[in-house]
This record gives structure tokens, sequence and C-alpha cells, in this order.
């Protein structure tokens, strides 16, 4: 055994000489044999996945040289967390589990100095992500107060850097407190607030910089695709809160948006949330659009005011503030959805010719915008007179057509509501007979006169 036991220090101080100068991540003489012992025991064990026989030894190790193996932080997780799926005993599960989180705070506790020996230095907030999901995942029962608490202390260290798991746990933690207790229903829209919005700005950054190709773009494009689902879980987990109703919506903010009518960031907030969920008919909604355009004018402010004097039945000042709307924005697919809108409301109005002008406005904004193509043929439709002849009057279904089958040609979404469409006006076009006596036959152009002016094809 001495001899032995000499053998092994000769071996290691040779091998291991270097390393032990530079960092004493080992100890010295007999320490050291028995430390590199103790990794290559729980190494093994390791790779058979005996990690009860790995622990004795990894603990040896882990908690004597703090540096000794960068990996055994991680290694120590992965027995600690078989140990605690194996253990029946409650008090023990809970006590392994305590001793799942003293792994991670005293990775923290040495970081600096086994970075030191990392390619790759982790950070703080990458150990604390891990062992917030850890305790989620273990602690048994879970106190989710704590736990949200938790989550969202790891998650407001550096956001803009959080990787995606902590913000699913804790729109999953979230999301379990509001169904159980409506008190947080307000506290999870901020949670809903922060982490859909980081994940829609990793998902856009992961995007752009796929687009760019290069050697990288594939791993991108998985990047992408992964914050993409990360974003539709966010979205779900929200909507399956209970708070994300327009009725609780509206309960949660009527109170508020009136005593925080001079607070322009509580005012956006509401507007935000309301508009992502489509409560824009919301009294809360509209009345957050209008405090905040009187403090500072934009154009989802300004839509927000249109839609609330349309509700109450002013046509004209809604149509002020729709105007406002499309010259404060910037992005053209908003533009063109906002004059789509101008064109609904003067169609209401039977303002036909301003209301054309705003629908070809919105399809010049956006091309493959279905909507105000179907909102054109319907306008013809439902005013088909200019001219003495019945028969040429008729002629007016083939120009709303026209515009029916355009619509599901650029817009696919509209497809079934444009067939429909097609099929009811269909019946009502003049018979070949009529047009005969006219002078007109299938194949010939007709122009249409009157406010709608358009050149169609008898058929």
């Amino acid at each position: 055994m001495t001899s032995l036991l000499f053998a092994l220090t000769i071996g290691a101080t040779s091998t291991f000489a270097q390393i032990i100068a530079e960092a004493d991540r080992f100890g010295h003489g007999e320490d050291s044999i028995q430390c590199l012992q103790n990794i290559s025991l729980y190494q093994d064990h390791v790779k058979t996945k005996n990690f009860r026989e790995a622990y004795g030894p990894w603990k040896a190790v882990f908690y004597k040289h703090p540096a000794a193996r960068i990996d055994m932080y991680s290694v120590g997780a992965d027995i600690l967390r078989a140990l605690i799926k194996e253990e029946t005993d409650p008090a023990k599960r809970d006590e392994l589990v305590e001793e799942l989180m003293k792994t991670y705070d005293r990775h923290i506790e040495h970081l600096e100095a086994v970075n030191a020996f990392r390619k790759r230095p982790l950070t703080r907030l990458s150990i604390m992500e891990s062992r917030a999901h850890d305790y989620i995942v273990h602690t048994k029962p879970l106190d989710a107060k704590k736990a949200h608490t938790m989550l969202l202390d790891v998650l407001n260290m550096e956001p803009s850097k959080a990787g995606h798991q902590v913000m699913l746990d804790l729109m999953q933690i979230s999301s379990n407190i509001a169904k159980k207790n409506e008190s947080h229903r307000e506290r999870i829209i901020q949670d809903y607030l922060l982490t859909s919005e980081l994940a829609a700005t990793n998902l856009k950054n992961a995007r752009e910089n796929m687009a760019k190709g290069g050697e990288n773009a594939a791993t991108y494009e998985k990047m992408a695709d992964m914050w993409d689902k990360v974003k539709t879980n966010i979205d779900g987990y929200f909507i399956n809160s209970g708070a994300a109703s327009c009725e609780s919506l509206q309960a949660i903010y009527a109170p508020q948006v009136e005593a925080n009518k001079d607070n322009l960031e509580y005012l956006k907030q509401v507007i935000n949330v309301m508009a992502k969920i489509g409560c824009k008919d919301q009294e809360a909604y509209m009345a957050a659009s209008e405090y905040a355009h009187n403090i500072e004018p934009t154009a989802a402010s300004a839509a927000g005011c249109a839609n609330r004097y349309y509700k109450k039945g002013d046509s004209e000042k809604a149509i002020e503030f729709m105007e406002q709307a499309i010259e404060l924005e910037t992005d053209d697919a908003k533009k063109a959805e906002y004059s789509y809108t101008t064109a609904q409301i003067l169609f209401t109005m039977k303002q036909l010719s301003k209301a054309k002008t705003y629908a070809n406005k919105a399809i010049s904004l956006n091309g493959s915008y279905g909507a105000p193509y179907i909102l054109l043929g319907q306008m013809y439709a439902s005013n088909i007179k200019w001219h003495d002849e019945a028969a040429m009057n008729k002629c007016t279904y083939f120009a709303a057509i026209d515009k029916f089958q355009r619509a599901k040609s650029v817009d696919p979404s509209v497809a079934e509501e444009a067939n429909k469409l097609i099929s009811t006006y269909s019946a009502y076009t003049p018979k070949p007979e009529d047009l005969f006596f006219l002078g007109l036959k299938k194949g010939d152009n007709v122009t249409i006169g009157g406010w709608i002016g358009e050149t169609t094809t008898i058929r």
C-alpha cells in the first residue's frame, strides 16, 4: 500500500504539477491524491448512472476543492436531481432539495475562481436561472408566491440577457396564481408585458441575423424558431390565466385609468395590453387612449380616440382622429389598417366616394391586404344605380365581384368570405337577353359610371 501511494504521488505530481502551482485546485500531497481519486470515482459512477454511489466522492471533492473541476457543479446538480427523484421520504427529499440550492449558491460564491479555468465563463444570471428552475421543479409543496418573487428577481437582474426558461417559468407560476387569486391579475399583466416584449425582441434579433446569411444562419434559424415557440407559450399562459379576457381587463383597468390620467407610462401600458388582447372596444382602452393622446399624441392613441367617439355616435369626430392616426403612423402596414378603418366609418356615413379613396389608400400601402378589396366590393354592391337602364345598373355587380376575386388572390385569409360574397352577388348580375337588347354580350367591357368609375367585363 505504501509503495502504491508513493507511485500515485509521483504520478500526480508529475502530471498536475503546473496546474497545482497555478491554482492549487486539487490540494497538496495526500490531499491531492484523495481529491483525484474521488473525482475518478464519481465520474465513473455518473457514467453508469449510479448516482447514489457517486454522491459521496463528489461531495468530498465539492466541499473541499471548489475549483477542482469546472463541471463539478453541473454534475453535482445532476446527482442531486437523481437522488431527489428517487427519495420517498419527504423530510430527506427536502434536505436534498436544500443541498441542491446550496450547490448553486456555492457555485456563485466561487464563480470567479472557477471561471478562470473555463473557455466560456458562466454568468451569475445563468446560474440563478437554473437555481430558480430547479427550485420550482423539485420543491413540494411549492410556495408559488415565493417562487414568483424569486423568478422576478432573477429576470430583473439583466432582462436583455435572460434565457427563455426563466420567462416561461415566471409566466407559468404567475398564471397559476392568477387563476386562484384575482388580486394577482394586474401583476400578471406586468409579467406578460415584460416577458412577451423580451421574447419578441429576441425573436426579431434572431430573424434579422438569420436574414444576413453566412455560416451562422442555420443557428439563428433554430434560435428564431425557439423564440417563436416561447412567445406563443407566453401568450398561452397569459390567455389561460383568466386575466386576458376583455371583461377582466376592463374591470382591472377602469378605475386605474381615471386615477392615472396624467401618467403617460401607465396609460401606454393599458393601451398596449388591451390592444394585444383585442379589447379596443372597451371603455378603459378608449379612455386611456384619449388621456394619452392629450399628453403625447401617437397613432395608437389617435386610433383609440377615434374608436371612442365612433362608439359614442360621433362619426365626424372619429374620422378626425383616424386621419391623425394615419398621419402619425410610420409603419405602412398599420397605416393601411387605419386607412381601412377610416373607409369603414365613411361607408357607414354613406360617404361612398371618400370611403373609396381611403380603401384604395389602404391597398396602396399594403398590396396583400384583402379586407379593403372586400369593402370596395360591398360598397359597389350597396349602391348600383348609375344608369337609366336596369341591366346596366346590374353590371355594377360584376365590378363588385372583381374586387372580391382580387381580395382572395392577394390575401388567402379572406378567401372564404370572398367566395361567399361572389356566390351571393353572382345571382344578381344581368341576364344575357337583357344585355342583348343593349348591344352587349359576354366578354364586352362596361365602364361603371358615377362615383365608382371602373371598367368591368361582362361574363
